[in-house]
C-alpha cells in the first residue's frame, strides 16, 4: 500500500512537470497545427478535389504558404483555388489576388507559379504582432493525378512536403472514391513517412483513411493506393502494362525497412525520462531500507572447514547432475549441460555403449552411435536415480522401436520436437529441487526470493545499458535532458548492483548443503591439480572411472586426461583395464554430446507490404518526384529547402 501512494505521488508530480514543459513549448513557438486535416474527393476523369483544414497556432506571422513543385509527369496543373477563414463557427471568404506578394495582404490569398517556378497557395492571416488560434480552409483541383494501366489506376500523392516547418500534433485525411469498389480488398493503400507515426487503412468500399501522429516539421506525408480500374473509367493520363506486382514488391521492401526502424523506435520512450527518474529514486530508497533490514537478519552461512582438495566424492551414489546443481550454488543446470556425463555414467553402468562412426566425407560431421543394452529395458533400470532415468528414457524416445541411435538422430529428433528440450529441463530441475531438499541441503522458497532479486537485477541492469542510446538522443533535444538521461541511467545500475547484492545475501543453501558444496568444490580443484602433488597419493586407477564422469561434467575431462595419461601411461595400452573407459572419455571430450542439443535447438513478427493496411513505412518520399524517391530510400534522410509551410 505504502509502495502504491509513493507511486502515485511521483506520477501526480510527472503529470504537472509535463504539462509546464507543454505550457513552455506553446509559449515559444510561432506556429503550431493543433490538427491538419485533408479530405480530398477523386474524381472520375481522374482529377482530385483537396480540401485542407489547419486549425493552428499563430503568433506573430502575417502570412502562410503552402506550395506545389510543378511535375507534368504526376500531374499537369492546379486550378480551382480558394481560401476562408472558419475560425470558431464563423466563414469568411478570402478575396483572390493575381500576383505574388512575400506579405500577403490581410484576409487576401493567390494561386499561382511563383518566382522560384512553383505553385504557390499563400493567405495573409494578418497578426504581425498578435497571436491567436485560427481555422482555415484551402480547397484546389488537382488535375490528372491518377495513372491508369492495364490491372490498376494509381494515386501517389503528397498531402504534406518536406518542406513543411511547422509541427503537427495531428495529421488527419480521408479520401473519397468516385464508386464504390466490390470489396475493400480491392483497393490496396500504403502511407510513407520519415519518422513512421502514421497508419493508413480502407475504411469503406470508396473511403481511404489515414492518420499521423505527432508530426515533426521537415517531413513528408504521402499516399499511394491502388485502386480498381473500373472505379476511375475516364483517366486520360494511361499506360500499358500491369502495376500491381512492382508496387507490391516496392513496398514490401519498404515495409520491412520500416517494422525494423520501428521495433527500435518503440523502444525509446523520450517522454518518460522523468518519469521513470522519479519512480526510481523512490525505488532506489526502498531497496536501501531493505537492505539494512536485510544485513540485521541470518548471515551468510560458510563452509564449517576450508577445503583445498577433497579426494573423493562427497557421497557415492552422487549423479553429475546433482553435482552441477550443489557446484552452481543452487542455479538449475540445464538438461544439455549434463547430458555428456550422464552418457558416460550410462555407459560406465552397462546401460548403453559409445562408438565413433566413421565420417563419410570431407564435409561430414562426427557422428556417435549409442546402443542401448539389456540393462536399459529390465528392473536394473530402478537402480537408477531419477535424473539418470531421465537420459535413458530420453535416448529411448529418440531411438523409438530400435535400441541403436546417433547424435544425427538426436539432432533430426530435437529439430522436429524443439519444445521437448524445455520440458527435460523442467523435469530435470524439479528432481534435482526434490533431491537436495530431501537430503535437507536447499529452501526452494530462499531460492524463489533469490530469483526475484536476480532477476530484477538483470533487469535494471539491462534497461541501464539499453538507455545508453537515450543518452545521444538527449543532446538533440536539450542539455536539461542529457542531464535527466545520467541520472536515470545510474539509477538503473545502481538499483541493479544493489538487488545484486541482496541476492547473494539469500541463504538458498543449509549450512549442510554449504558443506557439501565446499567438498565438491574442493574434489573439482583435486581432479585439476592431482599430478602436481606432492605426494602423488592417487586413487587407484580404475577409480579414475567414476571420477571421469564428474571430470566431464564440470568441463574439465580434456585436462584430466592428460594428467592421468602422465600419472598411468598404461591407460591408452589397448590391453589396459582403463582403455574403454579412457576412449569413452577421449571421445566425449572429442564430440560433445550436450553441444548436439544445444546446436538443435533455435526457434527460427508493423507494415504492410501487401496493401491490406497498416502502419506507415518510410516509402521512397516520392509521391510526385520519382528522383526524390529514389535519393530518400537510399539515403532516409530529407533536407529539402522550402519557404515557409508546406511543400
Amino acid at each position: 500500500m505504502k509502495m502504491f501512494k509513493s507511486n502515485k505521488i511521483v506520477f501526480i508530480l510527472i503529470a504537472i512537470i509535463a504539462f509546464l514543459l507543454c505550457l513552455s513549448i506553446k509559449v515559444e513557438a510561432t506556429l503550431d497545427l493543433n490538427e491538419l486535416k485533408f479530405d480530398a474527393q477523386i474524381n472520375e476523369d481522374g482529377s482530385m478535389n483537396v480540401t485542407e483544414t489547419w486549425n493552428i497556432y499563430i503568433s506573430s506571422t502575417n502570412t502562410l504558404f503552402k506550395t506545389f513543385k510543378m511535375d507534368t509527369t504526376k500531374f499537369s496543373g492546379i486550378s480551382e483555388v480558394e481560401v476562408r477563414e472558419i475560425t470558431k463557427g464563423r466563414e469568411k471568404d478570402f478575396s483572390q489576388i493575381y500576383s505574388e506578394m512575400y506579405h500577403v495582404t490581410k484576409d487576401c490569398y493567390y494561386g499561382l507559379i511563383n518566382s522560384n517556378g512553383l505553385f504557390e497557395i499563400a493567405w495573409g492571416v494578418g497578426l504581425d504582432n498578435s497571436s491567436d488560434t485560427r481555422k482555415y480552409q484551402i480547397s484546389y483541383k488537382v488535375e490528372d493525378v491518377i495513372t491508369k494501366y492495364d490491372d490498376y489506376s494509381e494515386i501517389y500523392w503528397q498531402f504534406v512536403g518536406e518542406d513543411f516547418e511547422i509541427d503537427a500534433d495531428k495529421i488527419t485525411g480521408t479520401i473519397m472514391l468516385p464508386s464504390k469498389a466490390e470489396s475493400k480488398e480491392d483497393i490496396l493503400v500504403w502511407g510513407h513517412t520519415k519518422y513512421l507515426n502514421g497508419e493508413i487503412y480502407v475504411t469503406d468500399l470508396d473511403k481511404i483513411e489515414f492518420f499521423v501522429n505527432k508530426y515533426s516539421s521537415g517531413n513528408y506525408v504521402e499516399i499511394r493506393s491502388l485502386i480498381p480500374n473500373y472505379i476511375i473509367p475516364s483517366v486520360t493520363r494511361t499506360y500499358n502494362g500491369n502495376i500491381e506486382d512492382e508496387v507490391i514488391s516496392e513496398e514490401t521492401v519498404w515495409a520491412d525497412e520500416a517494422n525494423a526502424r520501428r521495433a527500435i523506435r518503440d523502444n525509446f520512450q523520450n517522454m518518460i525520462y522523468v518519469a521513470v527518474v522519479a519512480v526510481d529514486i523512490i525505488l532506489f530508497l526502498l531497496i536501501i531500507k531493505k537492505l539494512i533490514k536485510m544485513s540485521k537478519l541470518e548471515k551468510k552461512y560458510k563452509p564449517t572447514t576450508k577445503l583445498q582438495y577433497f579426494r573423493e566424492l562427497p557421497y557415492e551414489d552422487a549423479t553429475p547432475a546433482e553435482a552441477l546443481f550443489m557446484q552452481s550454488k543452487g542455479i538449475t543446470r540445464t538438461f544439455s549441460q549434463s547430458f555428456s556425463a550422464n552418457i558416460l555414467d550410462l555407459c560406465l553402468k552397462k546401460y548403453i555403449s559409445l562408438e565413433a562412426e566413421k565420417k563419410t566425407g570431407i564435409l561430414s560431421e562426427d557422428i556417435v552411435k549409442i546402443t542401448l543394452l539389456e540393462n536399459s529395458n529390465n528392473e536394473a533400470v530402478n537402480n537408477l536415480k531419477d535424473d539418470e532415468k531421465l537420459t535413458l528414457n530420453f535416448l529411448k524416445d529418440v531411438a523409438k522401436d530400435s535400441n541403436e541411435l546417433t547424435t544425427k538422430d538426436i539432432n533430426k529428433y530435437l529439430k522436429k520436437h524443439y519444445n521437448k528440450i524445455y520440458t527435460l529441463d523442467d523435469k530435470l530441475e524439479k528432481i534435482l529441487l526434490k533431491e537436495e531438499k530431501k537430503k535437507q541441503n536447499y529452501s526452494e522458497e530462499k531460492q524463489k526470493e533469490a530469483n526475484k532479486y536476480s532477476g530484477f537485477m538483470a533487469l535494471y541492469i539491462f534497461f541501464g545499458i539499453f538507455s545508453i542510446p537515450f543518452i545521444g538522443m538527449a543532446s538533440e533535444i536539450s542539455t536539461k535532458i542529457i542531464g535527466v538521461s545520467l541520472i536515470f541511467f545510474a539509477e538503473l545500475i545502481i538499483n541493479g548492483i544493489i538487488l545484486g547484492i541482496m541476492a547473494s545475501r539469500v541463504n538458498v543453501f543449509s549450512q549442510q548443503g554449504v558443506d557439501e558444496r565446499e567438498k565438491w568444490n574442493a574434489f573439482e580443484k583435486y581432479m585439476k591439480d592431482f599430478s602436481l602433488l606432492k605426494d602423488k597419493e592417487v586413487p587407484a586407477l580404475v577409480v579414475w572411472e567414476k571420477f571421469l564422469v564428474f571430470a566431464t561434467a564440470f568441463g574439465i575431462s580434456s585436462k584430466v586426461l592428460k594428467q592421468l595419461k602422465v600419472i598411468y601411461p598404461e591407460i591408452t595400452d589397448t590391453n589396459s583395464a582403463m582403455f574403454t573407459t579412457y576412449s569413452y572419455i577421449h571421445l566425449m571430450d572429442t564430440i560433445n554430446i550436450g553441444d548436439c542439443i544445444n546446436s538443435s535447438v533455435y526457434s527460427a513478427v508493423g507494415s504492410s507490404g501487401s496493401g491490406s493496411g497498416g502502419g506507415f513505412s518510410g516509402g521512397g518520399g516520392g509521391g510526385r518526384w520519382p528522383e526524390v524517391a529514389v535519393a530518400d530510400a537510399k539515403n532516409n534522410y530529407f533536407n529539402q529547402d522550402g519557404r515557409s509551410v508546406l511543400g
